[in-house]
């Protein structure tokens, strides 16, 4: 029988194993002792633990199983921490997850907890729109943190839609978060926003088949757009202003396609956030902008 070991003895070697391994850190964590951690916290019914005493808790013989379990699956199929787990944090929400969707990462949610200050008055936010929402952690974050707003969330995937439901029905958002299964805006004629944000798929064809392993257990619907990785860009830039109520923002993820963007769209006045927290490639452009753009 294995002697039982701490919690820090624990994640000190599991940390080890996933750094030898060459895994990929990008998907709700980058490094591998927070790669651990996920999967610990989860054998021990924890979601998020900060307590700096718990290092010293001793683990029993069925924790030291069931993680060793998670680990090797880790290691062997390269899935998502939180893929293996089923649960992740988004804008400071519980989020179930799974290969349905994306896994949240996006730096937005930084933006959503700040309200879209000072971009926007929240306080006169009232409609809010997510093009591309996966799983629905944008939309169901910006229900949280704009609690006058409703919000419209549209994807494409059905099993997409089908997790975001899940979620909002987690989170008691149903009454103020609509789900719709839309190509963009093409199930929106006549609705209008005074947000409209998304986290597009963006990747290119060279790009996609050099992402690491990890990515392949994510839908590739979510992550490829075409040759460049601008086909779901376009569509954003040359469509968001007609659902836009003045002085409305369109707020876009276009992550490392930041420098072909600028370099496609020379003219467009695009303003590029920074993020305390980390993470960048989001632009924020206003309703007026984007109509001098179209004409």
């Amino acid at each position: 029988m294995k002697p039982a070991i701490t919690v820090a003895v624990a994640l000190r070697r599991a940390a080890r194993r996933l750094e030898r391994a060459g895994l990929w850190f990008g998907h709700g964590t980058d490094n591998a002792v927070d790669d651990a951690a996920v999967l610990l916290w989860h054998v021990l019914g924890l979601g998020d633990a900060s307590d700096p005493r718990l290092l010293a808790r001793r683990l029993t013989r069925r924790q030291q199983l069931a993680f060793e379990a998670l680990l090797e699956r880790r290691l062997s199929t390269r899935e998502p921490a939180v893929y293996i787990t089923g649960r992740t944090w988004f804008a400071g929400l519980p989020m179930r997850t799974d290969a349905r969707a994306l896994v949240p990462r996006s730096p937005l949610a930084e933006l959503i907890e700040r309200r879209f200050e000072p971009w926007i008055d929240a306080s006169r936010v009232r409609r809010v729109l997510d093009v591309g929402t996966g799983g629905g952690c944008i939309a169901l974050a910006c229900a949280h943190h704009l609690p006058a707003a409703r919000v419209d969330a549209v994807d494409i995937s059905a099993a997409a839609l089908a997790l975001a439901r899940e979620n909002r029905a987690a989170l008691g958002l149903s009454r103020r978060v609509r789900l719709v299964k839309s190509d963009h805006f093409a199930a929106l004629e006549g609705r209008s926003y005074d947000i409209i944000v998304s986290n597009p798929p963006y990747v290119g064809r060279r790009e996609m088949r050099s992402l690491p392993d990890e990515y392949g257990h994510e839908p590739r619907i979510a992550l490829a757009s075409g040759d460049d990785g601008l086909d779901s860009v376009k569509v954003l830039l040359a469509q968001a202003a007609r659902h836009l109520n003045p002085g409305g923002l369109l707020i876009v993820e276009v992550g490392n396609t930041e420098t072909l963007v600028r370099r496609r769209f020379p003219r467009v006045p695009f303003l590029w956030l920074e993020f305390e927290r980390g993470g960048g490639g989001v632009f924020c452009l206003t309703r007026e902008q984007l109509q001098r753009h179209v004409r």
